[in-house]
């Protein structure tokens, strides 16, 4: 069974949405690959665009998803991301790009509906 978990990030202040979205791919994406690589099956960031266009600062600016095979491989990743070493480079590369205050993490229950054709 997929486990999925998400993540609400918000850039920092000052950073433009064109700015955040290069650093993000960039540079703090491969981290994230390196630190999830063995553990996460799906590595995803889902950037949010308002509709009405008016970019609110309560507003969150991408949605990362990560997939994992079941909860005790996901369980293991977040141990491995808290070894001392691991979290400050992760903690450094965050401070230049994300409102750190506003990071909201989710486990995934998903209930999908069949829509007619």
């Amino acid at each position: 069974m997929t486990v999925t978990v998400i993540t609400l990030l918000k850039r920092r202040q000052g950073m433009s949405p064109q700015d955040f979205r290069a650093y993000y791919e960039g540079n703090h994406r491969k981290i994230g690959e390196a630190v999830l690589s063995g553990y996460a099956t799906r590595y995803v960031r889902r950037y949010l665009t308002p509709m009405d266009g008016i970019d609110e600062p309560f507003d969150f600016d991408v949605v990362m998803e990560i997939d994992f095979p079941d909860e005790p491989t996901r369980d293991a990743c977040f141990a491995a991301l808290g070894d001392p070493q691991t979290l400050a480079m992760i903690v450094e590369d965050e401070e230049k790009l994300f409102d750190r205050s506003r990071i909201r993490t989710f486990t995934v229950t998903e209930s999908a509906s069949v829509m007619a054709r």
